[in-house]
């Protein structure tokens, strides 16, 4: 018997344009050309058919705000770690965990995307890594470090530059390598990493890529255990040796540490999740600034108002959210939002058409700082697995938005705006390249 989820109404279908019903018949996430501009498809989705099965994913979308958020608040009846071990390296799972085992130093399951009562255990543990006191102190130093990063790209002084490769990705690789102890000078290397991980996520690799892939992702495992390593006989002042010493006292009075396993993943896992959506986010950021002149003199406006440009943050985050989309699987049957899903199903949570969802954001394609619920967006997900960085990751985008307004103006794509290509994935929703032109700000 299905279980059924509880929601205050089912919602209502809408009669669809033919050109929506042939979308809908026809498309899927699994298309390049959706990927890169998906929000007609989200919208055919939520308005006809809010959960709707992706015949070429093998997987059932839930694509409405409340369906999200109904799912999140159930990691019993949808599990986060059989949803993520479902898409990981998908189809191929056993081959990669082979390669791992063989010459990555071992297969360490990544103990964050995990299910409670285990996920609360190792939550815990990391969130003291995490703390708002500690992001807080960070500040100064990540406005240091991104003011020179744009001060960088500026100084070759022909105007202009590549928004993601040559400020977004080095930008938000210093800061996560200076604050995890990591060693300077290695964007290049830590960039490729970055791909690879989330590549085995995003559901469209061939073995040929997947081996690619966990090559190197095998060579990054060496190098964060030798890290790591060292860190257990010298402990210091950054991320590493706050995950390799976090100790936390259980009711009982006993004090519990992680395993060596679970602190290799979670350091892989804060490597990656700490630079790789930060910079989709800052790219996202330069995307919108070159295309929508009206965005770029409302920042101008917010930029030396704390709270305003905080406002600002959130609702770019809502309206172009790094993440697309994150993994679940059903754990019996159950129905959601009037729709029968089985047991063992694999599920997208897609955050994108969420965050789109007019019954909660009236006019969402409308940018406004002044919504009375941009908390609501879920952009970091939502329910217990909300992401833990989320502090650190507003703060980065804050900052750098702070520091392009005041160092950059006149900001334009140097590419036709349908020359823009997106990584291939159905996880994040990435720009890989964003020439642009601009001029150095004068004060």
């Amino acid at each position: 018997m299905a279980t059924q989820i509880s929601q205050d109404r089912i919602s209502e279908r809408q009669a669809l344009s033919p050109e929506q019903e042939q979308l809908l018949a026809e498309g899927s996430l699994a298309d390049t050309a959706i990927q890169a501009r998906p929000r007609d498809f989200y919208a055919a989705m939520r308005h006809g058919d809010p959960i709707h099965f992706d015949a070429r994913l093998g997987s059932w979308l839930v694509t409405r705000h409340e369906d999200i958020s109904a799912v999140q608040s159930d990691p019993v009846t949808f599990s986060v770690q059989h949803g993520y071990s479902e898409q990981q390296a998908r189809g191929m799972r056993g081959e990669f965990e082979a390669y791992l085992r063989e010459h990555g130093g071992g297969y360490f399951p990544d103990a964050i995307m995990s299910d409670p009562p285990y996920h609360t255990r190792i939550r815990r543990l990391m969130e003291q890594a995490f703390t708002a006191h500690r992001v807080k102190e960070l500040e100064p130093r990540i406005t240091e470090v991104v003011r020179g990063v744009i001060a960088e790209a500026i100084a070759k002084g022909d105007g202009k530059c590549d928004a993601v490769k040559d400020i977004a990705i080095p930008l938000t690789i210093r800061v996560i390598v200076e604050q995890l102890g990591l060693d300077p000078g290695m964007e290049a290397q830590i960039s490729r990493w970055s791909v690879a991980v989330t590549a085995q996520i995003g559901a469209m690799q061939t073995r040929e890529t997947m081996l690619e892939n966990a090559a190197q992702i095998a060579e990054l495992q060496r190098y964060l255990i030798a890290k790591m390593q060292a860190c257990e006989e010298n402990p210091s002042e950054d991320m590493i040796s706050d995950l390799v010493h976090a100790e936390v006292t259980n009711a009982d009075g006993t004090r519990e540490k992680l395993t060596f396993a679970e602190a290799v993943s979670l350091v892989r896992a804060t490597l990656i999740a700490g630079n790789d959506t930060t910079a989709t986010a800052i790219g996202n950021l330069f995307y919108v600034l070159t295309t929508k002149p009206e965005m770029a003199e409302l920042l101008e406006k917010v930029v030396d108002d704390e709270r305003q440009l905080n406002r600002f943050i959130e609702e770019h985050l809502r309206n172009e959210p790094p993440v697309r989309a994150l993994s679940r699987m059903t754990t019996r049957e159950v129905v959601v939002n009037g729709t029968t899903i089985p047991a063992n199903a694999h599920m997208l949570l897609v955050y994108g058409s969420g965050n789109d969802d007019e019954s909660v954001f009236p006019e969402p394609r409308k940018f406004d700082i002044t919504r009375a619920n941009l908390g609501r967006h879920v952009a970091f997900g939502g329910g217990p697995h909300r992401c833990i960085g989320l502090a650190l990751a507003r703060m980065e985008v804050k900052v750098a938005a702070r520091e392009i307004a005041r160092q950059m103006a006149n900001i334009r794509l140097a590419i036709p705006e349908n020359e823009i290509r997106y990584t291939p994935s159905v996880a994040t929703h990435t720009i890989e390249s964003l020439p642009i032109t601009f001029e150095k700000r004068v004060h």
